[in-house]
């Protein structure tokens, strides 16, 4: 295996030049640059003389990644990140040439990138079938991530076994990126791994190396690879430069929890609870409504939210698909046409008002302030400051800095709505916030 798909690894370091401008030099004792010597024009203009102005300057910062050749002519597969921003690519071949790397196609998305080397007749890697996996299986991860320190072109390999499947990171290590459906190896990943291949025993790629999970920054045999499938269906659109576009219906939805099941009246735990309908998209023209809970999607059963995303980002857009879905206990069929994922889909100023305590929790109405303070984007609705430790709402799983958005489906847009709804409530509370629906038991 390192004599065959090792030799179509490749290592790939970048570069990028930040440049800083610069200005009037500050004078001493005045933090604000004004001159001490205002109203003397010709003694600023000699201190500003001798002085000078400074510079501006450039630095450079310096990156490290590893690839693969899936064409003889020079197409290289590897990490979006491995590449972003880059001004300067260098390709470093297993027999130790060097190259300049082009972007041909990039996808932030799926943290994936096609580079091309000026270069022919090159050892190239087979795919093989990443949804084939199993659990136990025996993979080996090769990479180059100490090259450059080693001064030595060859791979390094490593061998493991898949730990998990479809393992999901959210937005651990970026909003941007689509980590929802990972393969998990314990075969050794170090920094610099990023972008080389996760082979079976038969030297066929079935995952592209993309991060490990460290407390430490070392590797801590937990290592995570993206699907070959899911590139796969990507690589021609990447080679020719073009868009990669994804399904997107204009909701948010979170997985369902055992008091939310109980509250909502359901048998199981299948299913997804839609916790948002953004306004104008697909979903809302579509009929759907907030604590709707969808249980197939275009005739595919959908059990949790990462089946949900997969299957609506890989249908076709324009496409009509049907929704069977659960609401106010009772079965309904919705049709969706699927619309395109946009780049980035989705306080008042004052002095805020605190509202008491309400099972555990302090709430204070959302200003220009506390909204920076606890990184807040909702402008309607009160954001929770404090939760005391083993109250209603701390076992619930409430952070501070949610925002309460609704209370047993009624809109709470401010701390005036909110002690006018929990003034008195007794049972079960449903409590939608920022984050989600969440349920806050009442005392016995």
């Amino acid at each position: 295996m390192a004599n065959t798909t090792g030799k179509a690894v490749v290592s790939i370091s970048t570069e990028h030049i930040e440049k800083v401008k610069g200005g009037r030099r500050h004078y001493f004792g005045n933090p604000f640059g004004e001159s001490p010597f205002a109203g003397d024009e010709s003694l600023r203009r000699f201190f500003d003389d001798f002085f000078g102005e400074i510079p501006d300057r450039e630095y450079k910062q310096a990156g490290l990644g590893s690839g693969v050749i899936i064409d003889p002519q020079g197409y290289i597969l590897t990490n979006e990140h491995v590449i972003s921003d880059a001004d300067k690519i260098n390709v470093t071949l297993s027999d130790g040439r060097d190259f300049k790397g082009e972007v041909k196609g990039r996808d932030q998305r799926s943290d994936l990138a096609i580079i091309k080397i000026n270069a022919q007749n090159l050892p190239s890697a087979t795919f093989g079938d990443s949804d084939s996996l199993r659990i136990g299986q025996w993979v080996v991860a090769i990479g180059n991530p100490f090259g450059f320190a080693m001064h030595s072109p060859e791979p390094t390999v490593t061998v493991g076994v898949i730990s998990a499947l479809h393992r999901s990171l959210g937005s651990m290590l970026s909003r941007e990126k689509d980590y929802n459906d990972l393969i998990q190896t314990d075969a050794a990943i170090n920094p610099g791994n990023s972008g080389g291949p996760l082979v079976n025993l038969n030297g066929e790629v079935v995952g592209i190396n993309v991060a490990i999970f460290s407390t430490s920054g070392g590797y801590q045999g937990v290592g995570f690879a993206i699907p070959v499938n899911s590139a796969k269906r990507i690589i021609s659109r990447l080679i020719e430069g073009k868009k990669i576009s994804y399904g997107w219906i204009g909701v948010t939805v979170q997985n369902l929890t055992e008091d939310l099941v109980k509250y909502l009246g359901l048998h199981d735990k299948n299913g997804v609870l839609v916790s948002k309908v953004i306004e104008g998209g697909p979903a809302q023209k579509g009929g759907f409504k907030e604590s709707d809970v969808i249980r197939q999607f275009d005739n595919k059963a959908v059990n949790n939210v990462r089946e949900l995303l997969n299957v609506v980002a890989k249908t076709e857009i324009g496409k009509k698909a049907k929704v069977a879905l659960v609401r106010e206990k009772k079965e309904l069929t919705l049709e969706v046409q699927i619309g395109e994922r946009p780049q980035n889909p989705e306080g008042e100023e004052g002095i805020p008002t605190v509202s008491g305590n309400w099972r555990g929790i302090e709430v204070e109405d959302i200003t220009a302030e506390n909204s920076r303070g606890f990184r807040v984007e909702e402008k309607k609705g009160v954001i929770v400051t404090n939760l005391d430790q083993g109250s209603a709402a701390d076992d619930a799983n409430l952070n501070p800095g949610d925002v309460i958005l609704e209370i047993n489906k009624q809109p709470i847009k401010n701390t005036t709505d909110y002690e006018k709804m929990t003034r008195g409530l007794k049972g079960d509370a449903l409590v939608k916030t920022s984050r989600g629906y969440f349920v806050i038991k009442g005392a016995e």
